[in-house]
């Protein structure tokens, strides 16, 4: 009973835009307000695969892979080696949803001031939001949502 009491509570202080699935989700289990089109977001994600791989076979390169990458810890693939920036925000547990995922495609010099990504970032709301939604089709395990 505390539990579901504890896990009401908590919807009302989540950030607008996402909410958890069931009162014992892990933050992998997250459901969020995707508005973009994955489709054209497939489109505009060329731009990002000469850094990061998303998908079943999918590897870190120069950037982490980012299969499952909303709902993840800021820092957290295994195996990549972060810029400190990073693993600050990791350490403060901050989360990629659509809303942090948003700010740092669209600058990630200004979100993570010495981030070692070199992209200048998506200036376009609409772009950000469809690579977002791509990006959203991906399970952790690189296999594609159904919805």
């Amino acid at each position: 009973m505390l539990k579901k009491l504890l896990a009401a509570t908590c919807l009302f202080a989540l950030p607008a835009g996402f909410a958890v699935a069931e009162s014992h989700s892990t933050e992998s289990e997250m459901e969020f307000e995707i508005v973009g089109d994955a489709e054209a977001g497939e489109r505009v994600y060329r731009k990002c695969q000469a850094c990061h791989m998303v998908g079943e076979d999918a590897q870190n390169r120069v950037g982490p892979q980012q299969n499952g990458v909303l709902g993840r810890t800021v820092g957290a693939v295994e195996g990549f080696r972060y810029s400190d920036v990073l693993m600050e925000k990791n350490a403060e547990g901050v989360v990629w949803n659509p809303e942090t995922l948003a700010a740092f495609l669209e600058n990630p010099r200004e979100w993570a001031p010495g981030t070692k990504m070199s992209f200048a970032g998506l200036r376009k709301e609409e772009e950000r939001n469809d690579v977002i939604a791509y990006l959203a089709t991906f399970n952790a395990d690189g296999t594609r949502t159904t919805e």
